[in-house]
C-alpha cells in the first residue's frame, strides 16, 4: 500500500470523526424550562391566607429541627433514634442508593467500552497421507505439498489485544437519558427527605399521645380516688340515717363508672408504647421501662416560626420530587426522539499475533483495525413517533401531578395554620372552664358537708370538675398534634439531617 492511500485513509478517517464531534454536540427535544407556575398569586404571598391572628409569627427560616422548640429532651431522643433506625426510612435510603447506581451506569453508557482479551490458539493438521497416496496410484503422480504435510507437527498461535466500542451520542440520546436518570434520582432523594418528614412528625404524634393517655389515666384515678372517700362519707351518714339508701347507690355509681374509664386507657397507653418502639427500629415492648412513667405534656413555644408560601413551596420535598420527576419526563422525550436518527458506533481492535509467544512484542506482530459501523431503523412502522408520543403524554402528566402537589401542599399549610389558631382559642376556653369547676367544686363539697346541699349535686359538680380536667388534657394534646402537623405541612424535619 502506497503512502499516498495510507494518507488519504487516514485523512478520511480525521474527518469521519469531526464530523461525529460536530454532530456530538446537537441534542433533539425540548430543553427543559422549569416547573409550571402554580397558583402565582398565592405562592407569592407574604403570608398564607388562613394566617392565625395570635400564636404564629412569620419568619425568614423556620427552624429545621422543629420538636426541640418543644423542650423535651426524651422526645427528641426518640426522634433522632427513628431518623437513625427506622426500617422504612432504610428502605428509602436503599432506593436512592438504587437511584444513583443507575445514574452512575447511564453516565458511563456515554463513554468508551474497551476489553483486553487474549488466546492460545493449538491446532492439529489431519494426516492426508492416505488419500494422496490413493490419488498417486490412480494418476502414477504425487503433490510435493501433501508429501509435506505428512507428519506435520500441531500449529500454534498467540494473540493478545484489545477490543474498543464506543456509541457516538450524535444527536443527543444518550445525554438525554442521563439527564432523565439525574432527574429521577434528585427526586428519589426528596422522597428521602419526604420521609424523613412524616417519621418525625409521626414519633412526635405518637409521642404526645402517649403522655396525653397517661395524664389523664393520673386524672382518672385521682378522680375515682377522691369519689371512693366520698362514697365512705356517704355510708357514714347513711349509717347515722342521715342521708337515704340511694345517695349511697348514686356514689356507687359515680364510683365504679369513673374506674371503668381505666382500662382503655391503659391499654391505649400500651399501643403508644409499642408504637413508638416500632418506630424507633425496635421490637413492642422494648421502651416500657424507659416512658411507663407518666410525663407531662410537651410546652408549646410562646410563638411558631411561619415563613411565606414561597419558600414552603421550594423546601417541601414532595413538590421537589414531582419537580425533579416532572425534569425527568421531559428529559426522556429527547431520549426517544434521538432513535428517529442515525447511530454511529466506532469498533476497534489493537493487539498482536504470532506463531511463537516470543514474538508478540516485533512490530510485524502487530495488527489493528478500525470500523466504523451505522445504524439506522429507517422504517419502523411508527414504533419510534409511538414511544415519542407517550413520553410526551407522560411529560403532561407529571406536570398535571406536580400542580396537583403544589395546590395540595397549600391547602394543607392553610389548613394545618387554621386548625392551631382555632385549638389555640379552644384550649383557651377550656383553661378557663377547669379552673371554674374546680372552684365549685370545692364550694359543693364544703356546702354538702355543712349539710346546705344534696348528694346529687355534690356528684354532678364533681362529674364537670373530672369533665374538665379531661377535656383540657385532650384539649392541649390536640394542639400539640395541630402544631405537629403544621410544621410537617410547611416541610420541616429534613433538612439538619441530610
Amino acid at each position: 500500500m502506497s503512502i499516498s492511500s495510507l494518507r488519504g485513509r487516514h485523512a478520511s478517517h480525521i474527518a469521519l470523526m469531526a464530523t461525529a464531534v460536530v454532530f456530538s454536540a446537537c441534542t433533539v427535544g425540548p430543553d427543559y424550562r422549569g416547573a409550571p407556575d402554580v397558583a402565582h398569586g398565592a405562592t407569592q404571598a407574604n403570608t398564607f391566607v388562613r394566617m392565625p391572628v395570635a400564636g404564629v409569627a412569620p419568619a425568614a427560616h423556620a427552624p429545621s429541627r422543629w420538636w426541640e422548640s418543644l423542650g423535651d429532651p426524651q422526645l427528641n431522643a426518640l426522634i433522632d433514634a427513628a431518623l437513625a433506625n427506622n426500617p422504612d426510612l432504610q428502605a428509602a435510603q436503599a432506593r436512592l442508593r438504587q437511584s444513583r447506581a443507575q445514574l452512575q451506569q447511564q453516565r458511563a453508557a456515554d463513554m468508551p467500552t474497551v476489553s483486553g482479551d487474549a488466546a492460545i490458539l493449538r491446532m492439529r493438521q489431519p494426516d492426508l497421507s492416505g488419500l494422496q497416496n490413493s490419488q498417486q496410484g490412480s494418476d502414477g503422480t504425487q503433490d510435493s505439498q501433501g508429501s509435506a504435510s505428512k507428519g506435520r507437527g500441531p500449529l500454534q498461535l498467540y494473540s493478545a489485544g484489545f477490543d474498543a466500542s464506543w456509541e457516538i451520542d450524535l444527536f443527543g440520546g444518550t445525554r438525554r437519558a442521563t439527564e432523565a436518570a439525574s432527574a429521577q434520582a434528585q427526586a428519589v432523594d426528596a422522597d428521602l427527605a419526604d420521609a424523613q418528614v412524616s417519621l418525625a412528625a409521626e414519633v412526635a404524634q405518637a409521642y404526645i399521645d402517649l403522655r396525653s393517655q397517661q395524664q389523664r389515666l393520673v386524672l382518672a384515678r385521682q378522680s375515682a380516688e377522691l369519689e371512693q372517700k366520698t362514697l365512705e362519707l356517704i355510708r357514714q351518714r347513711r349509717e347515722r340515717g342521715v342521708v337515704p339508701e340511694a345517695d349511697v347507690e348514686r356514689q356507687t355509681t359515680q364510683v365504679e363508672n369513673t374506674r371503668a374509664t381505666l382500662i382503655p386507657l391503659d391499654e391505649q397507653i400500651t399501643e403508644s408504647l409499642d408504637q413508638l418502639a416500632v418506630l424507633t427500629g425496635q421490637a413492642p415492648g422494648a421502651l416500657d421501662q424507659a416512658l411507663a412513667a407518666p410525663a407531662p405534656l410537651p410546652a408549646l413555644p410562646a410563638s411558631v416560626p411561619v415563613d411565606d408560601p414561597s419558600e414552603v413551596v421550594k423546601r417541601r420535598p414532595d413538590i421537589r420530587a414531582a419537580e425533579r420527576r416532572l425534569a425527568a419526563s421531559n428529559a426522556q422525550i429527547g431520549q426517544h426522539e434521538a432513535d428517529l436518527f442515525p447511530k454511529v458506533t466506532m469498533l476497534g481492535f489493537i493487539g498482536s499475533s504470532a506463531g511463537n509467544p516470543g514474538h508478540l512484542p516485533r512490530k510485524s506482530s502487530f495488527t489493528w483495525l478500525g470500523v466504523p459501523y451505522l445504524q439506522w431503523d429507517v422504517l419502523d412502522f411508527g414504533r419510534t413517533r409511538g414511544s415519542i408520543r407517550q413520553a410526551e403524554a407522560g411529560r403532561d402528566e407529571a406536570a398535571a401531578r406536580y400542580a396537583q402537589t403544589v395546590l395540595a401542599a397549600l391547602q394543607d399549610a392553610n389548613n394545618a395554620l387554621s386548625r392551631y389558631g382555632h385549638q389555640r382559642e379552644s384550649v383557651t376556653r377550656l383553661q378557663q372552664i377547669e379552673t371554674s369547676a374546680d372552684r365549685s367544686s370545692t364550694l359543693m363539697h364544703q356546702r354538702y358537708e355543712a349539710g346546705a346541699s344534696s348528694l346529687i349535686d355534690l356528684l354532678d359538680t364533681q362529674r364537670t370538675q373530672f369533665n374538665a380536667q379531661q377535656n383540657l388534657v385532650q384539649g392541649r394534646a390536640e394542639l400539640l398534634k395541630d402544631f405537629v402537623s403544621l410544621q410537617k405541612s410547611l416541610g420541616l424535619g429534613w433538612a439538619s439531617e441530610r
